[in-house]
C-alpha cells in the first residue's frame, strides 16, 4: 500500500496583462496585501501573443510576472484564482478589467496556471478552476507544450522564470537546513 507523503509547498507566481502602470500598482498592492511581499518582479515584456484582451482592457498590453516570498500549498490553487479574479474586479473601471491575473505556481519540475476554462490537458482541483501545466522543467530550461500559450512557449519568460526557480530552490535550501538543527 502506498504511503502517504506531505507535498511540499510551491512558490506563487501571478502574470499580469495591464496597460496602465498606475493600475498594475494598485494590484500589485492588492496582491501584497492577499499573499504576502513579492520577492521578484519581472521586467515588463509586450503581449502580442493575443488581441483577445484589447477590446476590453485596450493596447498596448504588457506582461509582468510576480513571485511571492510565502510559499502556498498547491492544493490552494482554486481559492488563489478566486481571489485574484476578486482583484480583477477591484481594479476594473466600468466593468472592464483594466488588469488581467493569470495566478499559478512554480516547483522543482512545472509551471502550472489556474484557469476558469476547461481543456483536454488541463486538471479539474474544485471550484470552478483547472489546474493548466503549462511548462516543464527539463536539463536547465522549461519546455513547451503542444497546448502553452503562445507568449510562454516562446523564450521571453525563460530567464525570469528561471529566476524564480532559484528562489524557490534556495528557499528549500534554507528549509531542509532548519529542518537539519
Amino acid at each position: 500500500m502506498a504511503e502517504f507523503v506531505k507535498v511540499p509547498p510551491v512558490k506563487l507566481l501571478v502574470a499580469a496583462l495591464y496597460v496602465e502602470t498606475e493600475k498594475l500598482q494598485t494590484a500589485q498592492r492588492l496582491l501584497q496585501q492577499e499573499f504576502g511581499p513579492i520577492d521578484f518582479t519581472s521586467a515588463s515584456y509586450p503581449f502580442v501573443a493575443a488581441h483577445y484582451y484589447a477590446p476590453e482592457m485596450g493596447e498596448p498590453i504588457h506582461r509582468i510576472l510576480f513571485s511571492f516570498e510565502n510559499l502556498i500549498d498547491a492544493a490552494d490553487l482554486a481559492q488563489i484564482k478566486h481571489a485574484t479574479n476578486e482583484i480583477e474586479k477591484a481594479t476594473a473601471f466600468a466593468g472592464k478589467r483594466t488588469v488581467n491575473l493569470d495566478s499559478g505556481y512554480v516547483d522543482f519540475d512545472k509551471l502550472v496556471l489556474a484557469s476558469m476554462k476547461k481543456g483536454a490537458q488541463k486538471i479539474y482541483v474544485g471550484d470552478g478552476i483547472w489546474a493548466d501545466m503549462c511548462l516543464m522543467y527539463s536539463k536547465g530550461s522549461f519546455k513547451s507544450f503542444t497546448w502553452t500559450f503562445p507568449d510562454f512557449a516562446g523564450e521571453m519568460y525563460d530567464k525570469p522564470l528561471l529566476r524564480i526557480r532559484e528562489l524557490y530552490k534556495a528557499q528549500w535550501r534554507t528549509i531542509s537546513r532548519s529542518k537539519k538543527n
